[in-house]
């Protein structure tokens, strides 16, 4: 074997293995784990090809807009195991507190966010008693 087919064959493995090493970090490291609790807005499951279930949590308080205003937070999320998901459509309206991973990358079989949620760890009936001032009223 010639020195310039070593060169190329050592570079081409070089590269091969940065590529697959980025691969991996970008969309199979998981690069957090945690718990959100809120009030379940939706779950669905959509798409043109691969289908996913995606939700969204409204979460306790507020925060503060660029413009001054104030607007809920959201945590916007994407679930694998289809019994979770059913799960959270019958869970609707309640308050949820879930358990996700969070990826550098979306797969578009895995779902649209980067936010996976894995586990329900609690559910309960929302708190209707609670009264929330709207911002300009009465003014």
């Amino acid at each position: 074997m010639s020195t310039k087919a070593k060169v190329i064959s050592i570079t081409s493995l070089v590269l091969a293995i940065a590529l697959a090493c980025f691969i991996y970090v970008k969309f199979f490291f998981v690069f957090g784990e945690g718990v959100k609790a809120g009030n379940l807005n939706q779950v669905m499951y959509k798409g043109y090809v691969f289908k996913t279930y995606e939700g969204r949590v409204i979460l306790t308080g507020f925060k503060g807009g660029k413009t001054g205003g104030i607007q809920s937070n959201e945590f916007n999320f994407s679930v694998k195991d289809k019994a979770v998901a059913d799960s959270l459509m019958r869970c609707s309206g309640k308050e949820v507190e879930i358990h996700y991973k969070e990826y550098l990358g979306t797969l578009p079989w895995r779902g649209m966010e980067k936010y996976i949620v894995d586990e329900i760890l609690s559910v309960r009936e929302a708190d209707k008693t609670t009264v929330v001032p709207v911002v300009g009223e009465g003014e």
